[in-house]
């Protein structure tokens, strides 16, 4: 292993959690989990990610209870019986292969469609009425609904950490529900929970203080955001350091240990006149662990795997002298390790003959 590959496997410590090194494994929807409850498969799926070398585990978004959460009858849920005892199999197996994992608690928001869930006669939630094709596809929150959903963060992140997980990744971005509160274009409320960006951060800094009153100082909280939107790739929440900082500092506050910040290319700079990425601007304005994304390993962004291309290797050099450089703390890496799961030790021994280039058919096994 060269000098430059020991930033990569150098161990880090979040909150006080130590992981093996800086490999994070992105969160990847699935839809492997029948009546969303995730099987031996799935178990196996992350084992086999824990086994190749991956510091942490980020699984896939797993829905929160609520009967709109969802926007699929096959995406695992964190919540009933079965499902849990499902997922304490996955951290299980996780352990036992000597990895680390967080699940990641999620709620759609507005991006459900109902005729593909359980619940189809259900408005889906969102933070202001949305109107599609003339039909009303969603109400506006009440305030009750809305705090029922803290609520079931809180439930979800604690859950987590009774069946043994390592902590829990917020997931606040791409479009669905806590960043469609954030996004002024989809929150148009005139309450507490609208208006202000520090208003329409409300709902997400409620949620991370719940989730913390419920776990404890000591158990590790990330919060996953994003600029851009799935609806829209240029969209940006913050245009300067100074909005960013102004966004970030409240949701810090709150009690959050680290920001998954998603890009789409990790190599693109976010503000003229600094080659920092998002991931290093927030590590520069609140302190917090920052986890970087977008495209590792890989020389396109995930975008066009869901057109069905592929994607050659690209080289990770200039990553690692970002981390070298403190510039972010984890590296998380998505499609490479969905297409791989020992991504990870075939990096650190030198074996990148044998690092595949991504196929769009990865997608269609996901094993």
């Amino acid at each position: 292993m060269t000098q430059a590959l020991d930033a990569l496997f150098t161990p880090y410590t979040l909150n006080k959690l130590t992981l093996n090194n800086r490999i994070v494994m992105a969160p990847m929807t699935r839809e492997f989990s029948p009546n969303a409850i995730p099987g031996d498969d799935v178990a196996g799926y992350y084992r086999r990610r824990a086994e190749g070398g991956t510091g942490l585990i980020i699984t896939e978004g797993t829905t929160i209870n609520d009967p709109v959460a969802t926007m699929g009858t096959s995406i695992p849920a964190f919540h009933g019986e079965q499902a849990l005892a499902g997922w304490k199999k996955v951290a299980d197996e996780v352990h036992q292969a000597g990895g680390r994992i967080f699940p990641q608690l999620w709620h759609v928001g507005t991006a459900r469609e109902p005729q593909k869930t359980n619940n189809p006669e259900l408005p889906s939630a969102g933070p202001s009425g949305l109107i599609a094709g003339g039909k009303k596809i969603s109400e506006p929150m009440t305030v009750e609904h809305i705090e029922q959903l803290i609520e079931s963060y809180a439930t979800a992140a604690a859950d987590a950490q009774r069946l043994g997980f390592d902590g829990v990744e917020i997931h606040g971005a791409h479009g669905y529900l806590i960043d469609q509160f954030f996004w002024e274009g989809t929150n148009q409320r005139s309450d507490s929970w609208g208006g202000s960006m520090e208003n329409r951060s409300r709902f997400a800094v409620e949620i991370i203080k719940a989730v913390r009153a419920a776990t404890g100082p000591d158990f590790p909280v990330v919060l996953r955001y994003s600029q851009w939107k799935q609806q829209d790739f240029e969209a940006k929440l913050a245009t300067s350091p100074q909005l960013l900082e102004d966004f970030l500092s409240p949701l810090a506050d709150a009690g959050v240990d680290g920001f998954h910040c998603s890009t789409r290319r990790y190599w693109e700079p976010e503000f003229e006149g600094s080659d920092l990425n998002l991931a290093g601007w927030t590590k520069k304005l609140t302190g917090k662990t920052a986890i970087t994304v977008g495209s590792v390993g890989l020389d396109s962004d995930f975008i066009g795997a869901f057109m069905q291309q592929g994607a050659d290797n690209r080289s990770i050099d200039d990553l690692i002298s970002r981390l070298e450089n403190n510039e972010f703390d984890l590296i998380a890496v998505g499609r490479a390790l969905l297409q791989d799961p020992q991504w990870a030790n075939k990096i650190q021994q030198g074996r990148l003959d044998e690092v595949s280039d991504f196929s769009p058919e990865a997608l269609a096994s996901l094993s």
